[in-house]
């Protein structure tokens, strides 16, 4: 997988908050959910790769351990359902979900 986003990789990722974080990688994710549902597996599985490099970007930014136990749990569930059997059971509604209060809560805080 090559480095798409190569201003954040080089250290600007970091400078954000942690919610700031999330809510960049949901928004990676709300992409790919949108060209899955428009049956667009190529730019769905590009959406991915991108939510993929940012969440291990978070997960090599240092931060407390129950942040990184959830982010690994939360990048297994992703590539589950988008490129496994979805074992998890996750759903585009369950996604929808948990980022959006990601997302309100990095809007909220600044």
């Amino acid at each position: 997988m090559s480095v798409q986003h190569k201003s954040l990789a080089a250290g600007r990722w970091y400078r954000l908050s942690f919610l700031e974080q999330m809510a960049n990688i949901g928004s990676e994710v709300e992409r790919a959910l949108n060209w899955r549902a428009k049956q667009n597996a190529a730019y769905s599985l590009r959406a991915l790769e991108r939510a993929l490099e940012l969440v291990d970007l978070t997960l090599e930014g240092g931060w407390e351990a129950p942040r990184l136990k959830e982010l690994a749990r939360m990048r297994e569930a992703l590539a589950d359902d988008f490129l496994g059997a979805n074992e998890y059971g996750s759903t585009e509604e369950a996604w929808r979900r948990y980022f959006s209060h990601l997302t309100y809560a990095a809007r909220r805080d600044r």
